[in-house]
């Protein structure tokens, strides 16, 4: 789960400090996940790509120096050029290439929240860190506040939007045909999810996201997570359990008057750090987001 602890604090760094992380080993590869669609890895966020008769349409699209390879990993499975963009939410490790595939042609869609974000500077508690904004050619250009469709390579491409999750401008997209889903960071598969409290980030909205999704789904179903390998309904079944296991009790303990420390202290995560704690949020980081994001 190294992975995480790299591409997410990244992620939330400023854009000129993440041009001057060393991306020479970086390596853009391809999984087919159904005919016509792909998840791209590298470093960063994974990118969902669908192929066909209408042109590229990208999902995320990592970091600004990766653009290049992101695109000859994309000219390797079709000549067509990228058409649109969307961003899962506004991080960097997701929205780091958006000015270069602009450039290149593609029109960038997200949710209203991630343009409002990226104007301005953020700051991050957990990292104690501040982005400063993103220049004009770098926001999307298309938002929407619910959600859009894209009738697109023979396939209706749903993008909607879900209440405060990792961010408050989560959208999921639902490749109908295919029957594959891009979750963004709503699913971290395989560790710990992210809750960005100084985005808006809500334990309640994770779980709300991942119950949305695994009752649209089948066990046919393969689910991009925003980090992590490409998943299935059980492991997304398994992670919302997980999160929720989690979320009651440590609601538990803020109801019978606990602090914040006292929460982390009682170590509510503790039988799931094994297994889900090897990234750079830990048990204890997992339940003070909690904590914090709960009523």
């Amino acid at each position: 789960m190294r992975f995480l602890v790299i591409t997410l604090a990244l992620g939330l760094a400023a854009s000129a400090a993440a041009q001057q992380q060393d991306f020479s080993k970086v390596e853009v590869k391809a999984e087919k996940v159904a005919e016509g669609v792909y998840m791209l890895t590298g470093a960063g966020g994974n990118v969902g790509l669908s192929v066909g008769k209408s042109g590229a349409f990208v999902i995320d699209d990592q970091y600004a120096p990766l653009s290049d390879r992101i695109l000859a990993a994309i000219k390797a499975i079709t000549p067509d050029p990228v058409r649109f963009v969307v961003n899962t939410h506004w991080h960097g490790d997701h929205t780091g290439g958006n000015e270069n595939m602009g450039k290149a042609g593609a029109f960038v869609v997200a949710h209203e929240n991630v343009r409002r974000r990226m104007s301005s500077e953020q700051f991050n508690a957990l990292f104690q860190r501040k982005t400063p904004a993103s220049p004009e050619t770098a926001l999307p250009i298309v938002t929407f506040a619910e959600g859009v469709s894209f009738w697109w390579n023979g396939d209706e491409i749903r993008v909607f939007h879900v209440p405060p999750a990792h961010t408050d401008g989560d959208a999921i997209v639902q490749f109908v045909a295919a029957d594959v889903v891009h979750m963004g960071d709503t699913f971290f598969n395989g560790g710990y999810p992210f809750i960005d409290t100084s985005s808006g980030g809500r334990v309640d909205g994770v779980i709300g996201a991942a119950e949305r999704v695994l009752g649209a789904v089948s066990d046919k179903t393969r689910i991009i997570p925003g980090h992590g390998p490409l998943g299935t309904r059980a492991d997304l079944a398994l992670y919302r359990d997980v999160v929720k296991t989690i979320r009651d009790r440590v609601a538990k303990l803020k109801a019978e008057g606990k602090t914040r420390d006292a929460a982390i202290a009682a170590r509510p995560t503790a039988e799931y750090d094994a297994r889900w704690g090897q990234g750079f949020i830990k048990g204890d980081v997992l339940t003070g987001l909690v904590f914090d994001s709960l009523p």
